[in-house]
């Protein structure tokens, strides 16, 4: 039989975004589902541990424990191949050292998992000394009675929830619901910018391809911030920019603990060619084009890369096939690495050509992305997927506050972009 618990923090969590929404989208608001959880395969033991993964975001299957050792691997659900997000927590266990041993691949990333002793509000990595190949270590303090592990620092529709309920309704701010996910969960997105008038330029941003992408969600945050900040850039833009922004476009997937990655039938970021199979992206494709009306100059789709190794532990633009885009690129590039003061180091020589390493021909063999659709729309010039590591960026350690930061120099880019280039 599965092990589930109740799990106060979560309605805590619903409360909060339903609070966000209500204020800033009542639509979106009233035809909020319940929470979906995910349980585990763990069976009754004598050994009164238990792992669960049933609250948002929650990935693992348990295979079995010995002694202080537990043995279990990440649920790949409907990814084709193999892939590495898992999220679970540890419940009765203050006091122990346990050995979490992963059965299926090498899952753990170069900072080791990222922990959370306070129901996932506040994350911190373990550390790469607690790692030995496929296996991490923990030892649970005589207070810790339920302790989370992740892949990476997880971000959940709650968590854009808290964001935007430090964003009282104005002028400049404003949530919509893009439309209904494939299991009925409304899915956000938000107007950010000049929103009265005819705004100069309007950028897109999207975010969650792929569901297990989490530190993308904190640099959208942060570049959300820096537009509707009290500075002579954030005035800049709430006079002549509008942003849209769709922070989960696998919000099923991200809410469910899904990998997203390499998704059957179709990765979501593959599904910008002919009939699109997925609702949000068919909504993406809808709106955009009337929305932007010849004025969109910027499409930035973050992403996250994959493990480790190389090209995966630097933050960089994916380049364009289109030789007119590469050359914005470039120049935005060239900019970010000019003005950018973030503890995040970002280099223009880490981004990646077409034709090399995995940005090949052969890599959209299976349908469109987003970025290379967007790159196709009146007026665009500049369109990009950007990856931002999980872990480790130039050997900089990745945070939730220092993903936000990076955000805010993006934004900082930007600005200088449109306002120099355009």
């Amino acid at each position: 039989m599965p092990t589930t618990t109740p799990r106060p923090r979560a309605v805590l969590f619903a409360l909060i975004l339903t609070l966000a929404i209500a204020r800033l989208a009542p639509g979106l608001a009233a035809t909020a589902p319940d929470i979906e959880t995910t349980t585990t395969n763990v069976p009754q033991t004598a050994d009164p541990l238990k792992i669960t993964a049933d609250y948002p975001g929650g990935n693992i299957i348990y295979d079995k424990i010995e002694e202080n050792t537990v043995f279990l691997h990440q649920d790949l659900r409907d990814t084709a191949g193999w892939w590495f997000y898992w999220n679970f927590q540890a419940e009765n266990a203050a006091g122990r050292t346990l050995t979490f041993q992963f059965t299926d691949g090498n899952p753990i990333g170069v900072l080791g998992p990222a922990v959370s002793t306070d129901h996932g509000q506040n994350w911190h990595w373990l550390g790469p000394k607690s790692v030995s190949g496929p296996a991490f270590r923990y030892s649970f303090s005589q207070n810790e009675q339920k302790v989370r592990f992740s892949f990476a620092i997880p971000y959940q529709l709650a968590d854009f929830g808290r964001f935007a309920a430090t964003h009282t309704p104005a002028d400049h701010f404003r949530l919509f619901t893009l439309c209904e996910s494939p299991k009925g969960r409304p899915v956000p997105a938000a107007r950010i910018g000049k929103l009265t008038g005819d705004p100069k330029h309007r950028i897109l941003f999207t975010a969650r391809h792929h569901a297990c992408e989490s530190l993308a969600s904190y640099a959208l945050e942060g570049v959300i911030d820096t537009v509707l900040s009290d500075t002579d850039h954030g005035r800049w833009f709430r006079d002549k920019v509008e942003i849209l922004a769709i922070p989960f476009v696998d919000l099923d997937g991200v809410e469910d603990g899904d990998q997203g990655k390499n998704r059957k039938p179709r990765d979501h970021n593959r599904d910008y060619l002919g009939d699109s199979i997925y609702p949000e992206v068919r909504a993406i494709r809808d709106l955009v084009p009337n929305w932007s009306d010849g004025k969109l100059r910027a499409a930035i789709d973050l992403h996250c890369p994959w493990i480790r190794g190389e090209y995966n532990e630097v933050i960089y633009m994916v380049g364009s096939a289109n030789p007119e885009i590469w050359k914005q690129q470039c120049v935005l590039g060239e900019i970010l690495e000019k003005v950018q003061t973030g503890p995040l180091t970002y280099r223009a020589s880490d981004n990646l050509p077409f034709g090399k390493a995995w940005n090949t021909g052969a890599n959209y063999a299976s349908g469109k992305s987003c970025s290379r659709w967007a790159g196709e729309l009146p007026g665009i010039a500049l369109s990009t997927g950007l990856e931002i590591p999980y872990a480790n960026a130039n050997n900089k350690t990745v945070t939730a506050e220092t993903a936000r930061a990076f955000g805010r120099d993006l934004a900082l880019a930007l600005y200088h972009y449109l306002k120099e280039k355009m």
